[in-house]
């Protein structure tokens, strides 16, 4: 089996609502792109990778798919069944951009599971009998707007929320925190997530403010070396997110004892392959993962779905999932849903999910071998 053409596609994705992160960013939608990744054998693979705008993490659309441009040539002609060996080739051939190879990743993975009969969740290691909670992300707003979104989530069936802090002050972010604590529901998960929006100086002051709450805190600062310094002068529970790249990255923080929960954004890991890895150190080590990916629809929704599965219980907190915020649906009534606050994998082949090729128009690049 070989890969004979690869096929492009962008579709946008308005939001519901316009979205507010810390510091003010703001998106009112964002740009998805889909890999359709064609073999002699006449099976298909496909993959979404959809940043989060381009203010948020350094990826945006444009670098996305001049960055399969460069590495086309290389695959076509090659194997798709051997992921491993082609994560490699695209390590050789284009250094970095893990975003990039996460996309190909992901259509990689779902020829493999097509060829071999099976979901992916089951050749990344087997399906464990659990079901995962999706979180909710609750935007940046007004204390009393964001309990009512809070409600509003619960009445979707989530019972893990994601909270934004980071804008108005730490007085404010302070005011939010106590406010949605003492909302919290009896079996609910509630994450506070600054995004990496606050100095070192306000998120000491905010996590501390919050002693005896059952307030959990995610990437307070934007690197590395700013988060290890808020860890050591806090006692509250701190996931890391935004900085956890790849598997040194997890070493180190395991490692400085930087966190209690790390979360695999599969995108910002460079895709199934690699967050593989990074999942299996934190099993050795006892760590409880959140498996997220960047935007998207349910195509992208899926392959964390699929992820998520085969991590067993009490280590997976919970996933991710954009579909209920965009308003663009690729694929009705198919893949990973939201299902009374939990999403599952489908029992089908690879992802088990395509889109629709009509929704999505004529491809913006394609190559052929």
């Amino acid at each position: 089996m070989r890969i004979s053409e690869i096929e492009l596609y962008g579709l946008r994705l308005p939001l519901a609502e316009p979205y507010q992160l810390s510091r003010g960013r703001t998106f009112d939608g964002f740009d998805s792109t889909f890999i359709r990744l064609v073999t002699d054998a006449g099976i298909e693979g496909w993959g979404e990778v959809c940043p989060w705008g381009s203010s948020y993490l350094p990826a945006f659309a444009g670098a996305l798919r001049a960055g399969v441009t460069e590495l086309a040539p290389h695959l076509l002609g090659q194997d798709p069944r051997r992921v491993e060996v082609l994560n490699r080739l695209m390590d050789a051939e284009l250094p970095g951009h893990l975003y990039v190879k996460a996309l190909v990743d992901y259509g990689l993975w779902d020829i493999l599971g097509k060829a071999a009969g099976l979901p992916v969740c089951e050749l990344l290691g087997g399906r464990e009998d659990h079901r995962a909670p999706v979180v909710s992300s609750l935007q940046n707003d007004s204390r009393e707007g964001m309990l009512e979104r809070l409600d509003g989530w619960r009445e979707r069936g989530y019972r893990a929320h994601s909270l934004k802090l980071g804008n108005g002050g730490v007085d404010a972010d302070i005011a939010r925190v106590r406010a949605l604590a003492e909302r919290r529901r009896e079996g609910e998960l509630f994450l506070f997530d600054a995004n990496g929006g606050w100095t070192p100086w306000e998120a000491i002051r905010v996590m501390n403010a919050a002693k005896g709450l059952d307030a959990w805190f995610e990437q307070p600062c934007v690197t590395y070396a700013q988060c290890l310094t808020v860890r050591r002068q806090t006692e509250q529970a701190m996931s890391l997110d935004e900085v956890i790249v790849d598997l040194p990255d997890v070493s180190r923080a395991l490692a400085d004892h930087a966190c209690d929960v790390v979360n695999i954004k599969l995108a910002r890991v460079g895709g199934l392959t690699r967050a593989r890895r990074i999942r299996d150190l934190c099993l050795s080590a006892g760590i409880p993962m959140l498996i997220m990916c960047m935007a998207g629809t349910v195509v992208n929704d899926t392959a964390v779905a699929h992820f998520a599965q085969a991590i067993p219980e009490p280590y997976c907190l919970g996933t991710w999932a954009c579909q209920d915020m965009v308003t663009v649906d690729p694929a009705p009534g198919r893949g990973a849903r939201n299902i009374d606050g939990y999403m599952g994998p489908p029992a089908l082949p690879g992802l088990g999910v395509e889109p629709d090729v009509e929704l999505l128009g004529e491809p913006i690049a394609r190559f052929a071998a």
